[in-house]
């Protein structure tokens, strides 16, 4: 077997995986649709259709890892989207012999009283949730029968560098803020929210897919304290020299009337708790047992207020 790790997705945190991974000074394919995007050195970008099981495992043989770091368009998308593509990513990893790591959200635990850890139930019941739930299940099954070796690493709500406003509720209102500009955001702004700087959600993969005797669980990658929507974006006005502005929630009647037209502001429905309720990420686990601590919270709110090139991944 070679040294090649394959990641699939090209999005935040694929790039902040494979940065990692040419870091280390590995061998690194970066998958995607169209296979192009910005330079990064010691990896090689190729096209490929993250459905296709053939050109997966065409992709995906010899390599170490197989890395599913891939990122719907849309949420309206998840149902006819995901199915195949896990399915695809189950195959490759079957037959090809790369370790399976996937790259997650917290969907999968629905509504929590308590810091999110490692081995709580997916007891989340929306649609979403569920797809992703499941992903996690069958990957998990095919493991414990012995047909592949498969991890998942969690993140919390991603910022840092490279995230733009379609995958991340802090940069949605970026630009607003740093221009002086009252903000709104999902749900109450004084509740804590944990937030995953894609640097640490690449790190995290590259660690856990080189350590076999992390495989067969569920990971958080290493998060910072929480903080309220309204703090963080203090504190990135703040990394950019700017004042904080006044951060208030949307009132609940825009996602009810307008999810009544438009679909996205529907599928966010679903996931409103997140932002009602403190929403906390424990990444304790991660930290004791591979030694992965968070970026320092200053440096991902630079990178976060600077929204360019930041291709060092932080090494802590």
């Amino acid at each position: 077997m070679s040294d090649r790790h394959v990641i699939v997705g090209a999005g935040p945190v694929g790039r902040a995986t494979a940065i990692q991974l040419a870091g280390e000074g590995h061998d690194v394919l970066l998958v995607s649709r169209s296979g192009a995007g910005p330079e990064i050195p010691g990896v090689r970008r190729v096209a490929a259709d993250a459905a296709d099981v053939d050109r997966l495992s065409e992709l995906a043989a010899g390599a170490v890892a197989l890395y599913n770091c891939v990122n719907p368009p849309s949420y309206t998308v998840w149902p006819e989207f995901w199915p195949p593509v896990a399915a695809a990513f189950l195959a490759a990893a079957e037959r090809t012999g790369a370790t399976l790591v996937t790259a997650s959200c917290l969907y999968g635990y629905g509504p929590v009283d308590e810091p999110m850890v490692e081995g709580m139930p997916d007891a989340a019941t929306t649609k979403k949730a569920r797809i992703r739930a499941l992903m996690w299940a069958d990957a998990l099954a095919a493991h414990e029968a012995g047909r592949i070796a498969a991890a998942e690493v969690r993140g919390a709500d991603y910022v840092g560098p490279w995230v733009g406003p379609a995958t991340s509720h802090v940069v949605r209102v970026r630009e607003a803020a740093l221009a002086g500009k009252t903000v709104r955001v999902m749900g109450r702004p004084d509740q804590p929210h944990s937030f995953t700087d894609v640097r640490d959600m690449g790190r995290a993969l590259a660690a856990v897919a080189q350590a076999p005797r992390t495989w067969g669980r569920v990971w958080h990658a290493p998060t910072n304290a929480p903080r309220t929507q309204a703090e963080v974006v203090a504190d990135v006005c703040r990394a950019a020299g700017r004042e904080p502005v006044t951060v208030k929630g949307f009132p609940r009647w825009v996602l009810g009337v307008g999810g009544a037209v438009v679909p996205v502001l529907r599928e966010l429905r679903e996931t409103e708790y997140q932002f009602t309720r403190p929403y906390v990420l424990d990444s304790s686990a991660i930290a004791r047992e591979l030694g992965l601590e968070p970026t320092p919270w200053p440096e991902v709110c630079r990178a976060t207020a600077l929204g360019v090139e930041q291709a060092v991944a932080h090494t802590g």
